[in-house]
């Protein structure tokens, strides 16, 4: 539905990108502020989807089982999945016929907040939620503030909510950026058209060995390829998979302040301790996951770059796990040697018979190893290093000093959702959601972290300015939130 012209009445909140934080945000918004005109902005075709939800296939799992995806909306998602047991039945046989326990195609989340967002539509544009596509690219704020849209419309807003979630990867940078601009890179995995026209015999490299890697080999597989698959990371690690069992309690309450270093030792000994009485080390990371913000929030620059160098990756692959089933099939692409996976960095590449060749040094090895393929995929992951992104609307936002990019990489500034601006402002018009707000608490990206601040953003624009102050620090309110993904 195209947005009216502005009319005295409602208060106007534009929320920039419709993925998974954005149209929550929407949906809880509307259910707290019905006078609201809430405009839902969305580049991509369909609202609710994102990349996650959006971009997959039936054999795209969840990386948790269903309650923890329930967000607060009716019918709860448990309750809508009762009506699809066909789409479950593999999922629940799965889970030993536990239907809580079970990892569910991540389409039919997608489906699911969908039909919620349908529901909830402004059926006037007057008041609630009006779906608008388009691609924002600047904030004016005088005389009235508004988003403008590539195609020339002007949406207004009196409050603007940057929920634009995961950005497309970053190709790795090297002296031989020829191939970027060649049909042998594939610069984006989910685009529509990333994996057409590949020659199914021909081999292939993956750039990454976390879950974006693990989805696309799926996903060639899927589609018949029957060539050899070469992954490489740096480190080589793979993400661990999900197991089921035993509970084990929080112990970092005495350790809030800690280092990188003292805090990884101690995360190991307790792993030494819980399998030593038969209880995985799952369940060790997930006592870990309520103190993550208020860790990060602790600790300084250096001691969060410290982290990001040293330990980020082997957290990654503990934290982010995958469904029992992806893991089994991952493995079965393995053991059959169609799916190789290494550790090393691409030092260059040449052209070569299927295309090109990549000159890879290994870890922890003075020799060169040389893959051939007929695609590279970059499977390296979103990226978040806005200072070096030319996304028209945030270089525009950076350019005014509104928004200011961290020094790690791995978002914007922020308070309590609230932009921090180049002045060191708290911006009292411009919010931000999900992944854009990691800097401030580093895993920002998991549904039930998302929910709860959503939860809080909804509340704070439902109060007084001055009622907000009052709240603890989002850090703080972090509980246990169950098995982590």
């Amino acid at each position: 539905m195209a947005p009216r012209p502005r009319q005295p009445g409602p208060d106007c909140v534009a929320i920039i990108g419709a993925g998974f934080s954005g149209t929550l945000f929407a949906l809880k918004l509307a259910k707290a502020r019905p006078e609201l005109r809430i405009y839902l902005i969305e580049r991509n075709s369909r609202h609710a989807r994102g990349l996650a939800y959006g971009a997959c296939e039936n054999y795209h799992l969840l990386n948790v089982p269903v309650p923890r995806m329930e967000v607060g909306l009716m019918p709860g998602f448990a309750e809508w999945l009762q009506k699809r047991p066909h789409e479950l039945a593999e999922a629940v046989t799965e889970s030993g016929g536990d239907p809580s326990a079970s990892y569910i195609p991540r389409e039919l989340f997608g489906q699911y907040l969908e039909e919620r967002l349908h529901e909830a539509v402004s059926p006037d544009g007057e008041f609630g939620i009006v779906p608008v596509r388009g691609e924002a690219v600047r904030v004016f704020a005088a005389p009235s503030r508004r988003v403008l849209l590539a195609d020339g419309r002007e949406i207004p807003a009196d409050q603007i909510v940057l929920a634009t979630g995961n950005l497309p990867p970053r190709a790795p940078r090297l002296s031989d950026e020829w191939l970027y601009d060649t049909q042998w890179f594939v610069p984006d995995p989910w685009a529509h058209d990333a994996l057409a026209n590949i020659d199914p015999t021909a081999p292939v490299l993956l750039l990454g060995t976390g879950l974006t890697m693990v989805d696309i080999a799926l996903k060639l597989s899927a589609n018949g390829h029957k060539g050899p698959m070469q992954a490489i990371s740096r480190r080589g690690l793979l993400p661990a998979t999900h197991q089921a069992g035993g509970t084990w309690q929080p112990f970092l309450n005495a350790m809030i302040g800690a280092s990188p270093l003292e805090l990884m030792r101690a995360i190991r000994l307790e792993t030494t301790n819980a399998e030593a009485k038969g209880i995985s080390w799952q369940r060790v990371i997930d006592a870990v996951r309520p103190f993550i913000a208020r860790l990060w929030h602790g600790w300084s620059g250096a001691q969060r770059e410290q982290f990001l160098r040293h330990a980020r990756a082997r957290w990654d692959v503990h934290r982010h796990r995958m469904a029992p089933r992806i893991g089994a099939q991952l493995n079965a692409l393995i053991n059959s040697r169609q799916l190789r996976i290494a550790a090393g960095r691409v030092r260059s590449y040449r052209k070569g018979a299927w295309g090109v060749e990549a000159v890879v040094a290994p870890r922890g090895s003075l020799l060169e190893n040389v893959y051939s393929a007929a695609r590279v995929i970059n499977c390296t992951g979103p990226r978040s290093d806005l200072d070096r992104l030319a996304i028209p609307l945030i270089a525009d936002l950076k350019a005014r000093g509104d928004i200011v990019p961290d020094p790690l990489g791995l978002g914007i500034e922020t308070g309590d959702c609230a932009a921090i601006d180049s002045k060191g402002r708290v911006s009292r018009w411009l919010f931000a959601l999900g992944p854009l707000t990691r800097p401030a608490w580093w895993e920002i990206t998991a549904v039930p972290e998302i929910n709860l601040q959503v939860d809080r953003l909804a509340r704070n624009f439902s109060a007084e300015i001055r009622e907000r102050s009052t709240d603890p620090h989002l850090a703080q309110a972090f509980v246990d939130l169950g098995a982590g993904i």
